[in-house]
């Protein structure tokens, strides 16, 4: 089946790092995108809210039209060893980085579903499938997020709606921006990645050509996790 008419994509912390770049990569593929993020954003919200994303999904609808495109990429970190995280810091990641991710999908899975037609795509990291110290709770966050993706594609493959998650490694962003030159040598690219990296592959996931790709994990990590 072909993309819909008339619809949109929802890109969520589509304003800044990773996310605005996915924004700027889908509107040039010709997507009408609504931005969604806690501070700007074509629409504000909270995404750990499930009231405040039903309400930015309904405004989003009357705005750009139905939802045809969710990108999963609001997320954050409050890092710490785990014997001194406290509780507040992990549910914040958790809450934001996970939770908020289901109650997009699941919003965004009413219109995909009466289309017929709808892709989803998760932003990951490569710390869910390898470990970096000090980082539990975001590292959870990222790892749940690649079980929700595949449950996601399985449920909704007949319906023509794909699931799929990629797992950047070090980009140069705001998030990383204290770290990235101590870890560019362990990356065999020699560099740290870009957002456009990232969200070239977004797009193409959220493309008709990527139809029989469904439930998968792409690393877009310069080698590191090989």
């Amino acid at each position: 089946m072909s993309v819909p008419d008339g619809g949109c994509a929802v890109v969520t912390g589509g304003t800044r790092g990773i996310g605005a770049a996915v924004t700027d990569a889908l509107r040039d593929r010709g997507w009408n995108v609504a931005t969604l993020s806690r501070n700007g954003g074509d629409i504000q919200a909270d995404v750990s809210d499930p009231e405040a994303v039903e309400r930015a999904f309904v405004a989003a609808r009357e705005r750009f039209g139905p939802v045809h495109v969710l990108v999963n990429s609001a997320g954050h970190h409050r890092d710490g060893l785990a014997i001194r995280m406290s509780v507040d810091d992990w549910d914040s990641v958790i809450d934001t980085n996970l939770s908020g991710a289901f109650h997009c999908t699941r919003r965004a899975l009413d219109d995909m579903l009466s289309a017929r037609w709808g892709r989803i795509v998760n932003i990951s990291s490569i710390v869910a499938e390898r470990a970096n110290p000090g980082q539990a709770n975001y590292a959870a966050s990222k790892a749940g997020l690649l079980a929700l993706t595949r449950t996601v594609a399985r449920e909704m493959a007949r319906k023509g709606i794909t699931c799929n998650a990629v797992t950047p490694g070090v980009i140069e962003t705001d998030m990383t921006a204290d770290v990235a030159d101590g870890l560019v040598g362990a990356v065999p690219a020699g560099r740290v990645g870009q957002p456009a990296d990232v969200a070239a592959c977004v797009a193409f996931l959220c493309s008709e050509e990527a139809a029989y790709v469904n439930g998968a994990t792409l690393a877009v990590d310069g080698g590191l996790a090989a």
